[in-house]
């Protein structure tokens, strides 16, 4: 068996000192999360952020950075994750578009509420991005080719 990693990418994206969040159900868990999802074949990193964003959100987003690239290893299952983290705006919300499986509401958080969340968000990594985001940690999007 040959290991290798699972490619995602994530979005942060802050609007009057809140976080927009996904709500969702992960494997029977409520957990909360960055809006986030797997590398589809034929898209850049860059695409999959903003299409990841819109379907599990409904908002459209334009890229301004990027948080950086962590890798993660899920305790539950083994997994590696290889997670690009961009830093978004939002433009518009469609709020007629159906969201992905799973996902119960998009929800704009602040730190604060995150913090109190703790124990529902879905690994380490949702607020450590968070955190490495508000300390200024910031790239520019030709980072990642």
């Amino acid at each position: 068996m040959t290991w290798a990693p699972h490619v995602t990418v994530a979005t942060i994206i802050e609007r009057d000192n809140r976080f927009l969040m996904v709500y969702e159900d992960a494997d029977g868990k409520l957990v909360y999360n960055q809006p986030a999802g797997h590398l589809d074949p034929d898209e850049t990193l860059q695409q999959a952020a903003i299409r990841e964003t819109l379907e599990e959100t409904g908002w459209n987003v334009m890229l301004t950075g990027v948080v950086g690239v962590n890798l993660y290893t899920a305790p539950s299952n083994g997994v590696t994750y290889c997670r690009s983290t961009f830093i978004a705006e939002a433009l518009t919300q469609d709020k007629s578009r159906a969201l992905d499986t799973g996902i119960i509401e998009a929800v704009w958080l602040t730190y604060e509420e995150l913090l109190e969340r703790k124990d529902q968000l879905r690994s380490p990594m949702t607020l450590q991005i968070i955190e490495e985001y508000r300390a200024g940690r910031r790239f520019p999007l030709e980072v990642i080719g």
